[in-house]
C-alpha cells in the first residue's frame, strides 16, 4: 500500500474511533474492576491520572456483595406529583458494574403517573412493560424533532435512541411497572423542563422568555415554580 493510502487510512480509522457516535462505555480489558469507593471517583484526578469512572478495587478483597442488589421487587412510591419512582440499578448500587457499561432500572407509575421528558446523554434505552399500558415516546432532533409514540402493553419493549428527549406515561386504570436497561454503568439524567427552568444559577429571565416564546412576566412565573 502506498504511503498516502497508508495515510488515508490511518486518519480514517482515528475519526471513526474519535466519533461522538462511538463514544460509550470503554470495553474492560480484564474479567471485572469492581468500583474502588474509597479511591478515584468520577472526575477526580488519582496522582496525576484523570479518571473516567472508578479505580479498581484489589482483587483479594473483592466479594459477592460488590456484584449483587436486591430492591428490585420491591413497589417504588408513586405518592409524589408526578405519580412515578424510578429505582436506579448503576454503578452506585453495584461495585462490578464499573467498567461493564451497564445499569438498569424499576420504573413505577401510578394511575396517571409521568416520568417526565429527559435525556440519558450517555446511554441508549431499551424499556420492557411488566404490569400495565404505558405510552412511551422521544423527539427526534432539528430539523425534524419528530415525535415517534406507542402505547405498549405487559411483554412490549420499546427502544429511546441514546441523548433523544423521551417520557413514559400511565394510560391504564391501574398501576404499571417497567424495567429498563441502558448501555453504561452511569447514563445520567436530564430532565429537560428542570434544566431549563431549575438550573442553580437560573437562567435569565429574558433567555426563557425567548425560548418559550413568552413574555418575561411569564417567563419569571415559571421560573419561580422551580427552587
Amino acid at each position: 500500500m502506498a504511503a498516502a493510502n497508508r495515510l488515508v487510512v490511518f486518519i480514517a480509522l482515528i475519526s471513526l474511533t474519535s466519533s461522538p457516535a462511538l463514544a460509550t462505555d470503554g470495553k474492560p480489558l480484564q474479567d471485572y474492576c469492581v468500583a474502588d469507593k474509597g479511591g478515584g471517583t468520577r472526575g477526580i484526578k488519582t496522582a496525576t491520572l484523570p479518571m473516567n469512572g472508578f479505580a479498581c478495587k484489589p482483587p483479594q478483597s473483592v466479594t459477592p456483595n460488590d456484584f449483587t442488589f436486591s430492591g428490585l421487587n420491591k413497589p417504588g412510591d408513586t405518592a409524589n406529583p408526578a405519580g412515578f419512582k424510578v429505582t436506579l440499578v448503576t454503578v452506585d448500587q453495584i461495585p462490578g458494574l464499573n467498567t461493564q457499561g451497564l445499569s438498569m432500572g424499576r420504573l413505577d407509575f401510578g394511575p396517571g403517573g409521568v416520568n417526565a421528558p429527559h435525556i440519558h446523554p450517555r446511554a441508549s434505552e431499551m424499556l420492557i412493560v411488566m404490569e400495565g399500558s404505558l405510552e412511551v415516546g422521544f423527539v427526534t432532533t432539528l430539523p425534524e424533532t419528530k415525535l415517534i409514540t406507542k402505547v405498549l402493553q405487559a411483554g412490549e419493549a420499546f427502544v429511546f435512541p441514546q441523548a433523544l428527549t423521551h417520557y413514559q406515561r400511565n394510560v391504564g386504570k391501574g398501576p404499571a411497572v417497567a424495567i429498563s436497561a441502558l448501555d453504561s454503568q452511569n447514563p445520567g439524567t436530564q430532565r429537560v423542563v428542570a434544566a431549563v427552568l431549575g438550573s442553580n444559577p437560573k437562567l435569565p429571565v429574558e433567555v426563557v422568555a425567548k425560548a418559550l416564546q413568552a413574555d418575561n412576566n411569564v417567563a419569571a412565573q415559571l421560573l419561580s415554580k422551580f427552587k
